[in-house]
C-alpha cells in the first residue's frame, strides 16, 4: 500500500509537543495507526469496524 499520500491526523486532545500521540489515517483497506514520535517505525492496519469498537471502548472509559 502506498502511504505517501495518507493524511495522518492526531487527536485534538494531544499536546502541542507531540509527545505520547497516536496518529491515524483512513484508507480504503481500513485505518492505519502509527506512533507520532516515530512515524518511520511502521504502522498497523486495522479493519474499520475493529477501530470503531476500540474507539467506543475508549470513549466509554472517559464517561466512567
Amino acid at each position: 500500500m502506498d502511504m505517501t499520500k495518507s493524511q495522518w491526523r492526531k487527536s485534538s486532545y494531544s499536546s502541542d509537543k507531540g509527545d505520547d500521540c497516536v496518529e491515524v489515517a483512513g484508507e480504503l483497506q481500513g485505518v492505519l495507526i502509527r506512533d507520532s514520535k516515530n512515524p518511520d517505525a511502521g504502522n498497523v492496519l486495522v479493519e474499520r469496524h475493529a477501530f470503531g469498537v476500540v474507539l467506543g471502548r475508549i470513549r466509554s472509559l472517559g464517561q466512567a
